[in-house]
């Protein structure tokens, strides 16, 4: 197989941030437009999150937090979020690289990006190894995978609703689906 010296994988990654943090700013500046909310999934464990001790220690690898009727202080830069959140009662704030999101899903719209982090993290080594002089190590599996509505939400109450945890509801306990882009196509009747 060809090596891939344009890193098509690394472009599409950034690209795809890029439109989450567009979403994310406009949110911020006008609020969520109609019945549109966002369950934004994250590695805790990504330098520069900022999360308390407790929340922490209760989601030690990933976390998933709905943007819907109870969030404040939506802030976005060119590089994270930051939020207030309640959680059973004591409001937080989080602090989010934008590059610690492994998935971003809009259920209103049937919308679903998963990033893959690890892959980020490899990249941004290259790039400062690069600069080094060390040679890249590629990585497998880079590119964002948009993840059928069907797997990252369900029915809730007549209104759809994204899982906790898109990747349960793969089918493999940390596997997501990978989905044809035919399956987002309008099909003629």
């Amino acid at each position: 197989m060809a090596e891939d010296l344009i890193r098509y994988d690394v472009l599409a990654q950034e690209a795809l941030r890029g439109l989450v943090k567009k979403v994310l700013m406009e949110v911020a500046q006008a609020g969520l437009p109609g019945e549109h909310h966002f369950f934004v999934t994250f590695n805790t464990q990504y330098a520069g999150v900022r999360i308390s001790s407790r929340l922490m220690a209760e989601y030690p690898g990933e976390m998933t937090v709905v943007l819907q009727h109870q969030f404040w202080d939506l802030t976005v830069t060119d590089s994270a979020f930051e939020v207030g959140l309640s959680f059973k009662g004591v409001p937080e704030k989080l602090h989010v690289p934008l590059r610690a999101i492994t998935s971003f899903v809009d259920p209103h719209a049937s919308f679903a990006l998963k990033f893959d982090v690890a892959a980020d993290a490899v990249a941004e080594g290259a790039a400062d190894g690069a600069e080094a002089g060390v040679a890249e190590t590629p990585a497998a599996e880079a590119a964002p995978t948009p993840i059928a509505a069907a797997e990252a939400g369900k029915k809730v109450g007549g209104r759809k609703s994204a899982a906790k945890d898109p990747k349960e509801k793969a089918g493999e306990p940390g596997k997501a689906a990978v989905v044809s882009l035919d399956a987002f196509r309008k099909k003629n009747v």
